[in-house]
This record gives structure tokens, sequence and C-alpha cells, in this order.
């Protein structure tokens, strides 16, 4: 069982509140991203539930018991951070198993659950290196394998792919998805990349300043973003929010059109403009336009290649099915 909810949980520092009384259920099993800039607090919440920060006020509950004063260690929760945290001097083998050691358990049973670990993660054949042996995955694999052998109620991770490269990112991200399916162990996960969230959420949490602004599926809130703020930080490329004129037209004070929801003529269209940067993927093609009466480039994507010279003269036509519309408050219009 990993059922963790918040009762009006806040946080202050001094006399600044970081973050403001929430609630939040996190179900059994589930895999709940937070996501939101830097700053935005969602690492002391990650850090509140774990028990490494006080609770200012409010409840945590895990499992349907009152937590907040429970020590960390006792909370029955397994923490990754962004560092791997690893003693050098110690194998792959003694590293994972650590926690183990200093909870008592006989060596028979470290063995056996190393063991476990250690297969379900690929490090079978690297127990007996020591982490300068190993690549950065492996070192975060190692990491993941010190948490899982602690059969905890719910991992927590600290954004814990910031420290490698592109590549391996997406590779440990398919795997922590993978290890997921396979666990069914609940999983809090941080991080400000907003496309980890679209790809390994069940269940995504967007907090700004301390607040939760939404919370949702990943195409939930894709495609029905609350306020201007989720519409603008959900996606990549990101919506495209245009105000004032080119706005009133469609009854609101604010639209948002994704880049892959407006069509692209040199003919004829709703907006004229001029082309920017163009961005070749091979799969896609981003176009950046200047259109009249917007401050920023609109962004375009095209299936494919699309070859546009620089300067270039185009016309864009939103789709109507897909704009979305808010208000002065920049709320959700229905």
């Amino acid at each position: 069982m990993g059922q963790i909810t918040l009762n009006k949980v806040s946080k202050k520092f001094g006399d600044v509140e970081v973050i403001p009384p929430l609630d939040l259920d996190i179900n059994d099993g589930e895999f709940v991203v937070f996501v939101g800039p830097s700053g935005c607090g969602k690492s002391t919440l990650l850090r509140l539930i774990a028990g490494l920060e006080d609770v200012s006020d409010g409840a945590v509950m895990i499992n349907g018991v009152n937590a907040t004063d429970i020590a960390p260690a006792k909370r029955g929760l397994a923490m990754v951070f962004q560092s791997y945290a690893l003693y050098p001097h110690m194998s792959v083998r003694k590293n994972i198993a650590f926690p183990l050691r200093m909870a008592g358990l006989s060596k028979s049973e470290q063995d056996a659950r190393v063991a476990q670990a250690a297969e379900v993660l690929n490090l079978t054949d690297y127990l007996d290196r020591r982490p300068g042996q190993l690549s950065g995955g492996q070192r975060q694999r190692v990491a993941i394998g010190r948490a899982i052998v602690r059969e905890p109620a719910a991992f927590l991770f600290d954004e814990p792919l910031s420290n490698l490269d592109a590549a391996l990112r997406v590779g440990m991200r398919l795997e922590i998805s993978e290890l997921h399916k396979r666990l069914k162990t609940t999983m809090i996960y941080v991080t400000h990349d907003q496309v980890e969230a679209m790809t390994m959420a069940d269940k995504i949490v967007v907090l700004r300043a301390g607040v939760i602004e939404q919370v949702g599926s990943p195409l939930e809130l894709y495609q029905r973003p609350c306020n201007t703020f989720v519409a603008g930080f959900i996606g990549s490329p990101k919506m495209n929010l245009l105000g004032g004129d080119l706005a009133t037209p469609y009854g609101a004070h604010t639209i948002g059109i994704r880049p892959e929801h407006l069509e692209i003529s040199t003919s004829k269209g709703t907006w004229s403009g001029q082309v920017g940067v163009s961005e070749h993927l091979g799969s896609d093609t981003f176009l950046h336009v200047q259109i009249e009466g917007h401050a920023e480039p609109i962004t375009v994507r095209i299936s494919g290649e699309m070859d546009v010279d620089y300067g270039a003269t185009v016309h864009l036509t939103p789709n109507p099915d897909h704009i979305h519309r808010f208000n002065a408050k920049g709320l959700r219009q229905s």
C-alpha cells in the first residue's frame, strides 16, 4: 500500500510562506509527477512528504496513518536524489545492500533482495564493480536499487535525471517508467522538465509559487489547461498565447493555439507574418513566424520537412476546434 494524502499542508520559512495550505490525494500505485518552474516548491513539497522538512501546519497521511510527526526513516518511503550519493569505496553490491545492513537484516535476506533488485535493474553483471567503474546511467540505477531493496510504500524521486546527458535521460526515463509498471508501487517524481512529466506520469501536479494550479492526467492538462500558466507550461513546443485584437474575434481576452493546430499557406490565411528561424528535425519542422500585432513569434509545427526561406511571408489559420479561450484573469472559459 502506498496511499498518500496531504490535508491543508503548508510550509513557512520564518515569516515567508513558501507553500500555502494545500490538499492532494495520491492513490496507491500511481505515478505522480510534480512539475513547475524553478522555485515553485515542488522539491519542498516532496521533502515534506518524506519528512526531511517539518510541516508548518496540516497533516501528511500515509496509508491512513498521520505521519506528520513520524521520523523519515519510519515512514516506509524511499528517496532517490539528484545526486547518486554512492559510497565510492564500496562495490555496487554493498552500496545496494547498505540500508539493509543498517536495518539489521540477515546476510541471506540482504543477498536475496540485492539479487532481485539487480535483476530488475540489469545490474547483475556489475555487482562487484565500484561506482567509479560505471556510467552515469548505471550509477543512477544503483541509487534506485538501493531504494528498491527497502521495499517501500512509495518511491520519491527528486530530479533524478538532471545530471545525465540527453541520451541517458531518455533511456533512464523509459527504465523508470518500465520499473513502475513492474513494481506497481506508488512513485512521486519531481522535475522541471514537462516532457518527463508528460511521458511518465499517470497524474501531473502543476505547481506555481507553492500553489497547485492543476491536477490531472497528461492528456487532460494538454487538452484542457485550466489557465494560461498551465497552457503555456505543458507542451513542447509550448502553446501560443495571443491577446488584444487577435483574441477579440474569438470572444476571449486571450486565446491559445498549439503549434500543431495551425495551418500554414503562402497564399491566404487568418494572420500574416514573416518566417524567422526554422528548426528541421526530420520528422517535424518548427517554424517561428512573426505575425502582425503580436510581440513574440508564433511557433508552427509541420509534419515532415518544409523548406521556407527566412523572411518569407506566410499566412496562418488556427483550427477553430482547437482554440483555447481564457478570460482577463487567465482562467479557462467554458
